[in-house]
């Protein structure tokens, strides 16, 4: 047995079987029924061809069958590839030729994107869901469930690795998405915990189960009172959709730790919705992503007044978008049961680079300051370490378990992973600086800042300060053409009342106290929502647009 997905999922199943898996909706399965669901999907995609290293895409919503995908691929050390479900057809053909996918499994919801998107010589198969949705669009498509069905329940797979590659294609807001190549054992210390989270990582894979199965509370124990013996199961739920990292990452977290995941099972985000699976399957953890899914999710619970039962939940945890400190503290206010905030920096090329934990003995603390991990450091231009309290910026760099590279991109990769005083350390491209004390005060990514009269603002702290405005919902920040300044900075906002939107006036002064003046927005568009993609993150190439107009 190997530090490889398959090898400890399966292991989990082996300790567990008829303990519930996994929730979407109405659908309901055990790690007996998942992983038996998922060996007949690896041998029905062995019969057409599939292999080892194959890249298969995920072009999938949350479901059942996007969880049987990805582990009936490294059941036959095929590699799953999460495909955006936003993407047009033009996007989505640009995916499938750069990860040379030689499958695609997609909802037949997005059928005419499949069907209008340009193929690659590399595809041989379409492999289409049943989601429910009225007509096929894609007449050459199979249907997964056919193939399913060919295949046996039996596990009579090969030996598999820890090299076996994990691929995670980048949410492309700042440009095209780029595959990042994990090996599967790296991205399990790295980003799922390591068999032992909040302790120290197993030695042995075969410690998985008795550290973390065999005590399902073990991640919330931290956060329960003394002699509290905890719900019993740990249940997760992560708002973040499986095609982004966060979703993935806490779902590979639940089912290799023993735990039941619930997937949220709707199109479009209902935050009511939300209250109500936590009140049904009493979930322990939620994971947000930032003020995107935060604030609404306040509302709903403000403006219920306690019509749902939330004391299941223990524990939120936060990435992808900023989580603003107004926001924590009206979360832990809004939801008593809560007892810490998990909040991270991280990217899909270094999944937790800083943390910051809330609880309701410790202050909250400003938005975007971190406390560093060991392997964490911000360094200049040269690579050279950034003395603490300097107040200079620099690239916040991760050592460790660190990717591969990027697919297919060996220029882009020798920039990214570099090696520093002999050890190999990833610059995916957050700006930051750090205190006296070492606290880093994240600025945001570099490929994102502002130059404007030779000053560089960084959006994503402007948009921080935006959001605690009274009257502004949510923000984006962008650089726009200034003949004089080179650039100047716009800020997209969405009012909380649509009939009571800020002025450029109110913004400017609400900004001049928190902000140097070079930094404070110089325009303003007002807007009745900002776009954001599904992991929740700004939408720069539609701001730019918005602000340009």
């Amino acid at each position: 047995m190997e530090f490889n997905l398959a090898d400890l999922f399966e292991s989990v199943v082996d300790a567990v079987p008829d303990r519930e898996a996994l929730v979407c909706g109405e659908r309901r399965l055990t790690y007996r029924e998942l992983d038996e669901a998922a060996n007949r999907l690896a041998h029905g995609l062995a019969t057409l061809g599939v292999g080892v290293g194959d890249h298969i895409g995920c072009y999938l919503h949350n479901s059942i069958e996007h969880v049987q995908v990805m582990f009936a691929c490294y059941k036959l050390r095929a590699v799953p590839v999460n495909v955006n479900y936003r993407y047009v057809a033009d996007e989505l053909g640009v995916v499938m030729r750069d990860a040379d996918l030689v499958a695609l499994v997609f909802d037949r919801s997005l059928g005419a994107e499949v069907a209008g998107a340009a193929r690659p010589d590399t595809l041989q198969w379409l492999l289409e869901v049943d989601d429910g949705t009225a007509e096929r669009s894609v007449a050459d498509a199979r249907l997964l469930a056919s193939v399913l069905e060919t295949g046996m329940s039996v596990r009579d797979f090969g030996p598999r690795s820890g090299d076996d590659h994990y691929v995670l294609y980048t949410g492309g807001t700042t440009g095209l998405p780029k595959g990042v190549v994990w090996r599967q054992e790296d991205i399990f210390f790295a980003a799922v915990g390591g068999g032992n989270p909040g302790g120290p990582p197993i030695e042995r894979p075969e410690e998985l189960c008795d550290k973390v199965v065999a005590n399902p509370n073990q991640r919330l124990a931290p956060f329960l009172a003394p002699g509290d013996p905890g719900p019993g199961e740990f249940v997760t739920m992560s708002l973040g959709p499986l095609v982004h990292a966060s979703g993935q990452w806490g779902a590979f977290g639940t089912l290799l730790g023993g735990g039941r995941l619930i997937l949220y099972p709707e199109r479009h985000m209902d935050m009511t919705l939300v209250l109500q699976l936590v009140e049904r399957e009493r979930i322990g953890m939620l994971t947000l992503v930032g003020d995107a899914s935060a604030r609404p999710l306040l509302d709903a619970v403000e403006a219920n007044g306690g019509a749902y039962d939330t004391s299941s939940l223990l524990l939120l945890g936060s990435g992808g978008s900023i989580l603003s400190g107004d926001v924590k503290d009206r979360l832990l206010v809004a939801l008593p049961s809560v007892q810490a905030i998990l909040e991270a920096i991280g990217s899909s090329e270094s999944p937790s680079q800083a943390v910051a934990l809330a609880t309701r003995d410790t202050p909250v603390g400003a938005s975007l300051t971190f406390a560093p991990k060991a392997e964490t450091m911000v360094v200049d231009d040269s690579l050279t370490p950034i003395d603490p309290g300097s107040g200079i910026a620099g690239r916040l760099a991760t050592t460790g378990r660190v990717p591969i590279g990027y697919h297919n991109d060996p220029e882009r990769s020798a920039r990214t992973f570099v090696e520093i005083d002999g050890r190999r350390w990833a610059l995916p491209g957050d700006m930051a600086m750090v205190d006296a004390d070492g606290t880093i005060h994240l600025l945001g990514r570099g490929s994102m800042c502002i130059n404007t009269g030779g000053e560089k603002v960084y959006p994503e702290e402007v948009e921080a300060v935006l959001k605690a405005h009274p009257k502004i919902a949510d923000a984006v920040v962008v650089g726009v053409s200034d003949e004089r300044w080179g650039e100047r900075v716009v800020a997209v906002v969405a009012p909380v009342l649509a009939g009571d939107p800020p002025d450029l006036a109110d913004v400017d002064a609400h900004c001049r106290g928190r902000l140097a003046g070079y930094k404070v927005p110089r325009g303003l568009c007002v807007v009745d929502e900002v776009q954001r993609t599904p992991a929740g993150k700004p939408d720069y190439r539609w701001a730019r647009q918005v602000a340009d107009a």
